[in-house]
């Protein structure tokens, strides 16, 4: 068996790095949110993390990369979008937990990241 690209504890990292995120659950699962707006938690699978994106990047994830972004029709329609943990790169996580973390943050604390 390989060895996951990345992992939650890699999620955390990358989510403790950002300013006023903090950790807790959502619907019973570990999760991140920057004053209380969601940017991502891990699925009940233990390998899926949702993470909420704006309305054009769905689909634009999807079709660049559907070894690693993909959804489920709970999901279509929706802000988010669903990746596979062990298929994606830490650095390629790292700009779309950003990007989650730009779209969710008061402006005023977007600014503190360059």
């Amino acid at each position: 068996m390989h060895n996951p690209l990345s992992t939650f504890d890699t999620v955390r990292e990358i989510a403790f790095a950002l300013p006023g995120v903090e950790e807790g659950t959502c619907y019973g699962t570990p999760a991140f949110r920057v004053r209380k707006k969601f940017l991502c938690r891990l699925k009940e699978d233990g390998e899926t993390l949702v993470v909420k994106v704006d309305f054009d990047t769905p689909e634009v994830l999807l079709q660049a990369d559907p070894a690693v972004f993909f959804t489920t029709p709970h999901y279509d329609g929706y802000p988010s979008v669903l990746v596979r943990l062990a298929a994606i790169q830490p650095e390629d996580l790292r700009e779309v937990l950003e990007t989650a973390w730009r779209i969710q943050a008061p402006k005023k604390l977007a600014a503190l990241k360059p």
